[in-house]
């Protein structure tokens, strides 16, 4: 778990998604070799802070957004939401600016959030919770486990992976707006046209801690019914612990690839956390591995 632990720490809320990018493929480099397949990597001009990795002859795609929540400085030390963090008073924000670190309360006046800080903050700085990563005997609990758990995911599948695509996007948690074009070059360029979304979701009256991960059959968006039917199918011909879930809020990278002008199936594929978008998100170690085990079939059998 060092690895989550160390990407749960990087500074990477909706648009400044470049501290996670560099990271990844820091780790890449330093561990590649020991991959079964080594991916050819796109990145840079005319695909911004995004990153995709192919492996072999890819038919699908694993699709997980390198973004977190977090806060932007307004004026006289207010701050406003990116995503939908919670903010209750007390909780520690940190981040820094031109004149160095900073680290205060959230503190509440007058229907308005502000950081409790000894001097002001620069206008347009990021801030995001304070990391404290804590690991027991079942659980995981640390802030932006939605989503560095996905990437993490993500990076497993990739020591074993021989076709597939993986795709690292931005703005997931602020409305989206990348995996559009990342979806046209993908096609485009290789005919891929189905996807995994590497999330996490919640747990609900219906998904539970340590059940295994839930296979989502719709949230806001309603996927193609006969590919997500697909994928129960191969989950069910496995030993694999996994949950069907049913929501009606919510969404991921699947609707921003269902809103796109590019025909995508996709399916939501991720493991259940309480206390969501909370710097105290929660996961039972079962359902880790639940998915990074079913994540690996998929991407045999899709």
């Amino acid at each position: 778990m060092e690895l989550l632990k160390q990407m749960c720490e990087v500074h990477a809320p909706s648009g400044e998604e470049s501290t996670m990018k560099n990271f990844i493929l820091k780790h890449i480099e330093i561990n590649k070799n020991n991959w079964k397949v080594q991916p050819i990597l796109h990145y840079g001009k005319g695909l911004q802070d995004n990153l995709i990795l192919v492996f072999g002859k890819p038919n699908t795609a694993i699709f997980a957004h390198l973004d977190s929540i977090g806060f932007t400085v307004k004026y006289n030390n207010e701050i406003v939401k990116i995503g939908g963090p919670v903010s209750s008073e007390g909780i520690v924000i940190t981040g820094k600016d031109s004149f160095g670190k900073i680290e205060g309360k959230i503190v509440k006046k007058e229907n308005k959030i502000f950081i409790d800080f000894h001097r002001e903050i620069e206008k347009g700085t990021s801030l995001i919770f304070k990391s404290n990563f804590r690991e027991t005997k079942e659980y995981i609990q640390s802030c932006y486990l939605d989503n560095r758990l996905g990437v993490w995911n993500a990076l497993e599948v990739a020591k074993t992976l021989e076709n597939g695509i993986i795709v690292f996007s931005s703005w997931e948690e602020h409305s989206g707006g990348s995996v559009g074009y990342l979806g046209k070059f993908i096609q485009e360029k290789y005919g891929v046209m189905q996807a995994l979304i590497s999330d996490i979701t919640w747990v609900t009256e219906g998904v539970k801690h340590g059940k295994g991960c839930a296979i989502s059959l719709r949230d806001s968006g309603i996927p193609r019914r006969s590919y997500v039917n697909k994928i129960v199918e191969i989950a069910r011909k496995t030993n694999i612990p996994y949950q069907l879930e049913v929501e009606d809020a919510g969404g991921s990278d699947g609707n921003g690839l269902q809103k796109s002008d590019y025909p995508w199936d996709w399916c939501f594929v991720g493991a259940p956390e309480d206390n969501v978008h909370s710097p105290d998100e929660k996961v039972h170690k079962k359902d880790i591995q639940s998915m990074l085990d079913l994540y690996k079939e998929l991407m045999k059998k899709l």
